[in-house]
């Protein structure tokens, strides 16, 4: 006669490593179960964790902008003009001409965004008798 066991447990036969990772990539457990516990904590990891050690590429928007309104004028259909007001342009004394069209350029950006050209500058006085700078563009 064989033995019997009257315990009533059933014991599966061991899985290997491969067979718990398929089934955690079909999901296959049931909710309140140790591998589904496991799952959700690795994707709340993944969630909080990797924006730390990885560059996403964004960037936040600048702080403040122009403290006064920059003025936007069609030129013919040959792009725009735009009128800054000289204090929100911050442009070194002895900046070369590359250096002054990079300066209005991130100037102008919170208004054009990144995708402008700038063709030409020069500095005006505004209808306030304050110092300028009118600005074509185009895209």
């Amino acid at each position: 006669m064989e033995a019997s066991s009257t315990s009533g447990t059933v014991q599966q036969p061991k899985r290997g490593i491969g067979q718990i990772l398929k089934s955690y990539f079909y999901w296959t457990y049931h909710r309140g179960s140790f591998h589904y516990d496991v799952m959700v904590t690795l994707i709340l990891l993944f969630i909080f964790i990797t924006p730390h050690f990885w560059n996403f590429g964004d960037k936040p928007s600048r702080p403040g902008g122009p403290h006064d309104p920059i003025q936007v004028v069609g030129n013919d259909g040959h792009g725009m003009i735009l009128t800054v007001d000289a204090d929100d342009v911050r442009i070194p004394s002895n900046a070369s001409d590359h250096k002054v069209k990079e300066a209005l350029r991130v100037a102008i950006e919170p208004v054009t965004g990144d995708a402008v050209v700038v063709e030409r500058w020069e500095t005006v006085t505004d209808a306030r008798g304050k110092l300028a700078w009118k600005i074509w563009v185009h895209r």
